[in-house]
């Protein structure tokens, strides 16, 4: 007899109750672009690439990062007819981005992210408004889409919701503390992400933090989360969540922020109800549950290797937690709402206005008027004027297709 999975009393290892459940056989909208935020080497896009072609989308890649770059993707996806736009982000117009509170509180101290994921997924917005995109669909470069319709399902979704996410199928997409809590034998479920997420550009007055659990916050408001809804299968490729111990570290303070606006969801309250008092007791809740786990794995009879990772890791979790006060949750909670506003003014800034008439999807004028360089455009079947040898070069924005 399968024994059940043990459940927390300062843990809630499920959300699904806040999210809307569409059927398999949900009507289907166009895609207009896949948005890929990528740091691995280029053959990472492929996958997206080729569903970018399928769906007869533009594929967007954001890179940064050694391995990869905007010119080497632009060269895998030649030969497919796709058409994309690749962006180095690491040569932006300094205007593009506003400077968020949320940054300005964190930068410096132990809890600044050293990531440029929600910068590219930012970015990602600012370009779609630009660009006239209407539906567009957030994924990965290590999620894999087994059904393209999957997408299309997704996206019409985004009609009525703010969100609609895939189920999360293959390894587990979870912070590291859940990931140990689940393999000691804990009850943890998924919630849906950015890794494979349709939105629809009149909802981008929401922006990513750069937190980590970036997109949960993407999909709530000032006082709730937002209506999101789930549908289709995206298959996580496996990572070891405790290869790091800095993971963990790098994760406490957004995970502990997002799981405790989602507990005063979970028990139908408004976020407007965490206040200090509140971050308090969630703060001993959270440090609870993290040694809880920690006792759950000691008692498994896993590997001996695997546990002491898995133990080293939450004992850095814990260790970062101890420096988390409740003051300082309350007012990354307030910066955030500030910045909600800055960024919904800053959208309105960069958009383009409705004399300029472009046609949708002019990436040409797009890139023009966002202030991104481009080298030169391609179109299926041209030969590029550089060999993939070469493409060690910094193209800050390429465009095929």
């Amino acid at each position: 007899m399968t024994r059940a999975a043990h459940r927390s009393e300062n843990h809630h290892g499920s959300h699904r109750n806040l999210l809307f459940s569409a059927p398999k056989t949900s009507p289907e909208a166009h895609v207009d672009a896949i948005i890929v935020p990528t740091i691995r080497k280029p053959q990472a896009m492929a996958h997206a690439i080729s569903l970018a072609a399928r769906l007869n989308c533009v594929l967007l890649a954001l890179c940064s990062g050694n391995d990869t770059s905007a010119g080497r993707v632009t060269a895998l996806a030649a030969a497919t007819g796709a058409e994309v736009l690749a962006v180095d982000v690491d040569h932006l117009p300094t205007a593009l981005m506003p400077r968020f509170k949320t940054c300005d509180q964190l930068d410096g101290t132990r809890f600044g992210r050293h990531s440029d994921l929600s910068l590219k997924r930012n970015l990602g917005l600012v370009i779609a408004r630009a660009a006239g995109w209407e539906r567009i669909v957030f994924l990965d470069d290590d999620i894999e889409i087994r059904d393209p319709l999957d997408l299309r399902r997704a996206a019409a979704l985004t009609d009525r919701y703010a969100g609609a996410g895939l189920n999360i199928g293959g390894y587990p997409d979870n912070s590291v503390v859940c990931h140990a809590y689940r393999e000691a034998g804990g009850a943890q479920e998924q919630f849906v992400g950015g890794g494979a997420l349709a939105v629809h550009t009149r909802e981008t007055s929401s922006f990513f933090p750069n937190i980590y659990n970036e997109d949960w916050f993407f999909l709530m408001n000032g006082d709730e989360l937002r209506p999101t809804a789930v549908t289709g299968v995206a298959i996580q490729q496996e990572y070891d969540p405790f290869d790091i111990d800095e993971r963990a570290r790098m994760e406490e303070f957004g995970d502990t922020l997002a799981e405790g606006l989602f507990w005063l969801l979970d028990e139908g309250k408004s976020l407007r109800d965490a206040d200090v008092g509140y971050w308090s007791e969630y703060l001993s809740r959270r440090r609870k549950f993290i040694e809880e786990t920690t006792d759950m794995v000691d008692r498994t009879h896993k590997a001996s290797r695997r546990k002491d990772r898995m133990i080293t890791s939450l004992k850095a979790a814990r260790a970062r937690s101890q420096y988390i006060k409740p003051e300082w949750c309350q007012d990354y909670v307030r910066a955030w709402r500030d910045d909600r506003a800055t960024w919904k003014r800053h959208l309105e800034r960069i958009q383009p206005s409705k004399k300029q008439n472009w046609r949708k999807g002019d990436l040409d004028k797009v890139r023009s008027h966002l202030g991104l360089v481009h080298k030169s455009s391609y179109l299926p079947g041209e030969r590029l004027d550089h060999d993939v040898a070469d493409l060690d070069a910094p193209v800050p924005v390429v465009v095929a297709g």
